[in-house]
This record gives structure tokens, C-alpha cells and sequence, in this order.
């Protein structure tokens, strides 16, 4: 048995090019990382990676992390500029004994040390993004801070190995030096080979509330189906939050257990989400809560080329 999830549409080609290797006795880890540079490295994928969302000063500062579920093992990073692949950076310093989570000029100067390839993340397309919001919310009174998709997977091999990984550029116009629950072990993500794992794209700050990713291999740990246990997860913090605070931000999470069964659950509409199994070829999903319970149906393909029109549309600023 074989599998992985993700978060997000952005995520199926990846995963179909991860699923080649996973079929073929490719380790959890390099899977996850395969698959989630393919996300860093397109820039039409605006919220990841190579042209992803600038902050407020118009600067790319990037996120990411790596877990390995057999070891345990934990590398991230955090508000790293100007460098590719950020998802690999973390994921070397995973195996290392101190040190595994660097941020700012740290993680900049490690990367440099080790290697990594050096490359200016703003491109002329998040710049006009940059121009655009930053012309709605003076006009419109529009918020900053729309735009926050996290690319997460959770991946499974013919081993047993389980393995997360994260990458994001976060909030759109966030203050310089913001940090979500991306690269946060038990927010944004968390794996254990002899349960599951599970990560979460929203937004940050409020997920970071719940670390609502152990929370959910916590319930699969007590013998929860992937799917109740994200269900639980979300509907228990969305409703802490709203009572405590009178609203909730996006929560959005996938999971995995070491059988390759797989949940999803949502407090937003239409979140999309992408899989592959042994039994089940790369699909992406379009998911609605409904009286407490998430639903999925498969993207149509009138959905799937709408959605590949509009990454690439011309961006128009009035």
C-alpha cells in the first residue's frame, strides 16, 4: 500500500509525478519533497514557491518544513528570501541533531553553506498582484491579507514510512517577518509511520490555536478513520473559536493513516484537496461541510480547466 494527500488543486501534478516513484518503491520522503517542489517551482501557483505572495514591502519570504513519521525527525524553516526550494532546505535540516528549525538570515546563510541554489523569488506577475491589492485595499477597503494557500502532503510508501512536508509564502502583505502555522510541528503539520499524519493550510494564526494537526493524528491514534478525526478536529476548533472570539479563520485540513485511508475537512466552501493510492489514480476533490460532516466530490473537468484559465489570466489593475 502507497498513498498520498494534499492540500489544494496546485497539488495534483505533483503528486502524479510522486505517485510514479511511490509505485515503483520510491522512499516517503523523497516523494513528499518531489512533489512539493514541483509546487515551489511554478509560478502561476502565486501562493508557493517561485512567485509567490510578496509582503507588505513587496518581498517573497518563504516557509517550509519536513517530518519524517518513522524517526520523528523535524526540519523548517521560516521568512527565507531568495531562495529556491525551500521545502529541501528543510528538509536537510532534518537530519540534523540541534538546529532543525532556522529563520530569516539564518536559514539564509545555512542554505548558502549547504549549497542550495540562490534565486530571486518576486516575479514580474506577484509584483502586479502586489500593485492590485495594494490599490484595492486603499480604494476598496478590501483586506491585505486574502490569499494563504499552503501546499501540504502527507505521504505514505510501500515501507510503512510516512512522511509531511509543508511549503507556503504566507500571508499576502503580511508584515515583514510574519510566521504562520506552516513550519510549525502540531499546527501545519504532523506524521507518525505508526499512525498517520495530517497538515493544514488556512489561516495560520488561527490553526496555530488548535495545533490542530497532532490533534489529528491524536484521534486516529484512538482508533478514528482519517475522516471522523479531521471532522472532529475542525468542527471543535471552528466552534472554540467562534465562541471565545466571535469568528473563525479558514481551517482546512487532509490526513493519512499507515493503512493509506484518507479524511478531509473544511470550515470554507468548495476547499480542493488532491490524492493518490495504490487503488485510486491522482484525483483532485472539491470538498463542502454539510451538518457537521465534510463532503467530496471529484472536479469536473469544465472545474479543471476553468481553474487553469483563470491561474494564467492577464492580471488587471482599475
Amino acid at each position: 500500500m502507497w498513498g498520498m494527500i494534499a492540500t489544494w488543486r496546485m497539488a495534483v501534478e505533483g503528486i502524479t509525478e510522486a505517485s510514479k516513484g511511490l509505485e515503483k518503491g520510491m522512499d516517503a520522503g523523497e516523494a513528499v519533497v518531489t512533489a512539493v517542489k514541483m509546487v515551489e517551482d511554478y509560478p502561476f501557483y502565486k501562493s508557493v514557491g517561485y512567485g509567490g505572495l510578496p509582503n507588505e514591502n513587496c518581498e517573497v519570504e518563504l516557509d517550509a518544513a519536513y517530518m519524517d513519521g518513522d524517526t520523528l525527525a523535524i526540519g523548517a524553516v521560516a521568512g527565507i528570501r531568495d531562495y529556491a526550494n525551500p521545502v529541501s532546505i528543510a528538509r536537510l535540516l532534518s537530519e540534523e541533531k540541534v538546529n532543525n528549525f532556522l529563520v530569516g538570515t539564518g536559514a539564509e546563510e545555512y542554505a548558502h553553506k549547504n549549497g542550495f541554489e540562490r534565486k530571486n523569488m518576486l516575479t514580474d506577475r506577484a509584483k502586479q498582484h502586489y500593485a492590485k491589492r495594494k490599490k484595492e485595499t486603499l480604494d476598496k477597503g478590501l483586506s491585505p491579507y486574502a490569499g494563504h494557500d499552503t501546499v501540504g502532503m502527507i505521504s505514505l510508501d510501500e515501507h510503512g514510512k510516512m512522511c509531511a512536508a509543508t511549503s507556503t509564502s504566507g500571508l499576502f502583505m503580511k508584515r515583514r517577518g510574519r510566521i504562520g502555522d506552516s513550519a510549525l510541528s502540531g499546527s501545519g503539520f504532523f506524521v507518525d509511520s505508526e499512525v498517520g499524519g495530517a497538515t493544514a493550510t488556512g489561516l495560520g494564526e488561527d490553526l496555530m490555536k488548535g495545533c490542530i494537526s497532532y490533534e489529528i493524528v491524536r484521534l486516529m491514534k484512538e482508533g478514528k478513520h482519517p475522516q471522523e478525526a479531521c471532522d472532529i478536529a475542525v468542527n471543535q476548533l471552528d466552534e472554540e473559536l467562534i465562541r471565545r472570539r466571535g469568528k473563525a479563520g479558514d481551517l482546512s485540513l487532509v490526513a493519512m493513516n499507515n493503512k493509506g485511508e484518507w479524511g478531509v475537512a473544511t470550515n470554507i466552501e468548495n476547499f480542493t484537496f488532491s490524492v493518490a493510492t495504490k487503488e485510486l489514480e491522482a484525483t483532485v476533490y472539491i470538498s463542502n461541510r454539510v451538518d457537521g460532516t465534510t463532503k467530496h466530490e471529484v472536479a469536473s473537468k469544465e472545474w479543471l480547466d476553468a481553474y487553469a484559465a483563470r491561474i494564467k489570466a492577464p492580471i488587471e489593475i482599475d
